[in-house]
Parts: structure tokens; sequence; C-alpha cells
């Protein structure tokens, strides 16, 4: 069963209805004086991103949008603005969404200003940026996560991480291994540079690779994120993942409804309450990035840190996405609590004390990736002479409670 806080639940409830635009007098733009539609920022964002990227524009600017499936397509779900209000081709020359991986050579060369994306330059996207002589700068601002598929009647209910990653190495092959029925696997995975197959190398393999599944193995490589569900509808056996975001606030109930679904990962369901507080394991940031040669004067500029104020912050809840910030905020000791780690800051490892019952330790360094997560106990001794130094945050949940603290490493 998914769980729901009180925020996360009325973001639901938002999107879900048809008419949740801001716009006009009563909603009068939220901040940046002086920004308009002539001078506002060339953006770009990935297929998930861009519903983010359009509500930004539009609560800067003052316009109304909507939810509405696609009607000229498979029913997904877009953020439609009201275009009367905005001149005309705004939408599409200074707000676009040209994916993962174009976006980010956009920005590159300058062909646009500011993006949005669920993950950082992949290692030969910074290699062009260094062949032209650019940096980015590249800022978490919301969390989303990796949410893996199967059919609806494949009986498996929940995957370890390793287990995950195992099939993905070519280890495990077979699903009655991990508890299914005696079927072989058929993993799929997404083409190269996409934003969703970076991030299942960076926080589910560790980049530890996989099998050369492109030289060999072409038909179990999905090129678009809504094909991913009609490829596991297709194949009762197959397993492929998906932006947490793009499942729930784009896909809906357009693709695979009743036909497809999320599997617990460590025992833990991925939704917003897992999310924020990264109990699930595969927790990816997304970011706001921009040139580091990006002149402070500019309306990128200003419009990237606006997204870090708590103006901005609420636009990002308002689109359905954890913010970044609220997550770390939410995540501080409740004072007098006697839950303390020790010592810290700390060089080769710590104690956990003060726990009255066994309790989940979940470690989450600053750019937040998980490193770390077991049942621990009262006085548990956690080593960690090999971690980098650093800031991390120690999150503890019993299910019923959560705790979390800074904790510094020298």
């Amino acid at each position: 069963m998914k769980r729901f806080t009180p925020a996360s639940l009325l973001a639901v409830i938002l999107v879900c209805l048809s008419g949740v635009g801001k716009a006009g007098a009563d909603n009068p733009p939220d901040g940046l004086p002086g920004l308009t539609p002539d001078n506002y920022p060339r953006t770009d964002a990935s297929t998930s991103t861009d519903p983010l990227n359009r509500i930004i524009a539009c609560r800067l600017l003052g316009l109304s949008y909507e939810w509405q499936p696609y009607v000229m397509g498979n029913g997904i779900w877009e953020v439609i603005p009201d275009y009367s209000q905005a001149p005309e081709g705004f939408f599409g020359e200074r707000v676009m969404a040209s994916q993962t991986h174009n976006s980010i050579l956009n920005l590159i060369d300058g062909r646009v200003d500011l993006i949005l994306s669920a993950r950082k330059m992949s290692d030969d996207e910074r290699a062009y940026a260094q062949s032209q002589g650019v940096d980015l700068v590249e800022t978490p601002i919301a969390l989303d996560a990796l949410d893996f598929l199967v059919n609806s009647q494949n009986p498996v209910r929940s995957l370890t991480a390793g287990q995950v990653r195992d099939i993905y190495l070519g280890n495990i092959t077979n699903w009655n291994r991990v508890g299914g029925a005696d079927e072989t696997i058929k993993p799929f995975i997404r083409n190269a540079q996409s934003g969703s197959q970076e991030m299942m190398k960076e926080i589910v393999m560790n980049q530890a690779g996989m099998p050369d599944w492109e030289a060999g193995l072409t038909d179990e490589i999905i090129l678009t994120m809504a094909q991913v569900y009609d490829e596991i509808i297709k194949s009762p056996n197959g397993i492929c993942f998906t932006p947490h975001y793009y499942k729930e606030y784009i896909i809906r109930d357009a693709v695979g409804s009743g036909q497809t679904k999320s599997i617990a990962i460590d025992g833990v369901d991925p939704d917003a309450a897992s999310i924020r507080d990264r109990t699930y394991p595969f927790v990816a940031p997304v970011y706001v990035s921009v040139r580091a040669d990006l002149d402070r004067g500019t309306t990128a500029w200003q419009v990237r840190e606006w997204l870090l104020t708590p103006a901005g912050r609420e636009v990002i809840a308002e689109s359905g996405y954890v913010p970044f910030h609220d997550a770390e905020e939410g995540n501080e000791t409740v004072e007098g609590d006697a839950l303390r780690l020790y010592p810290n800051p700390m060089t080769e490892g710590f104690y956990v004390t003060g726990l009255a019952h066994p309790a989940r330790l979940t470690l989450i360094d600053a750019a937040g990736r998980r490193l770390l997560a077991q049942e621990v106990e009262n006085n548990a001794y956690i080593p960690a002479q090999s971690w980098p130094a650093g800031l991390y945050i120690a999150v503890l949940s019993d299910g019923k409670t959560r705790r979390a603290v800074k904790l510094l490493k020298k």
C-alpha cells in the first residue's frame, strides 16, 4: 500500500484536478520583478522534467496552465499552458524539452541558458564539455527515483538491490531464483545517454557496467520512455526501469493500466515518503544546470537562484517532485531527541546510541547518493574508514518515525 504524507497527498489531488492553473490578477507572478516573456531565459528539459520546466515558466510569468492527457497521442499526461497568454512560439522557443542528452549538449553549446535534468553530465558529455572549454554548475533541486517495472502477472513483489544488479549483470537469469516462476528473465534497458539509462548506471549499477546489450541484443533496447510500458505489457517475464515521476505524473493510467507494476526494492515501495526520507534505495537528484561562465546578472542565473528559495521549492512541490532542500530540512533531528551518533565529527567510524528498539540506518552523501542501508540496534558501531571526508546524513527509521543527524567525516 502506498504511503502519503499530507503534503504529497495534496500534490496528488492538485495534479489530478483538471484546473490547477495559476494566472492573472488572482494569481500574480511569483517573483523576479522585471522578468518578461521577452527576457525569459532559454530553458530546456528532459522528458520527465518538462512539466516542471513549463510550470516554472507559468508561475514566474503569471500564466495559467493545467494538466491534461495528450489528446494527439496515447493519453499520457502533460502540462498545457494557456498559449493565448504568452507570445506565439514562446513554448517551443524559450521553454523546450529536447530530452536529457540533447538538452545537456544544447547547454554546453550555448543554444540554451538553463536546463532541468534528472542527472548530471555523463562521462562522455563531460569530456565533450571539456573539449569545448565549458564547465557546468549542476545544482540539485528535487528528488526522483528509479522504479523497476514488471508485468502484473509476475508474482515477484520485491527484489533486493543486489538481485537487481545481478539480473542486469547476467548472474541471475531465471525468475525462480528470486521467488518467481521457472521462466527466463528478459531484462530491458534504455538507449545510451538517455536520462534513465545513465541513472541506472550510476545509482543502481554503481558504474559497474552491464553486458554489451547494444552489440548483441538490440531487440531489448527501448528507445522511448513510454515504450517501456508497452514492452513490459507484451513481455510477461520482462523487467525494466523508469523514473518514478514519469510513471506517477506523466504515464499515470495511460499506458499499461493494471498490466504493469512497480516492485519494492529491499522491501521498500517507491513513493513520495520513501523518496523524501531516501529509504527507497534508488533515489536520485534532479538538477538545474547552467554554464559556469554565465553572467550572474542574467535572468537565467536569477531563475536558477529563485529555484533555491522557499518560493521556488513551493513550485517544485506543486509539480509533484519532492524538493531537494525540503527533504534535507525535513531530516533535522528533533530537539531533545536521545538519538546520538558519536564521535561526530569522526574519522574511523561511529556509534549509534539512543535507540529504544532496532531501526533501519540509511547513510546519504552530500550528492544525495545512498551509501549504506542496514538494520542497527542500540550501540551499533558503523565503520567508515573508506568513506571520503565530507558531510553525510544518517537517517534512522523504524517504520513509524524517522530521525536524521548530520554526520561529518574528517
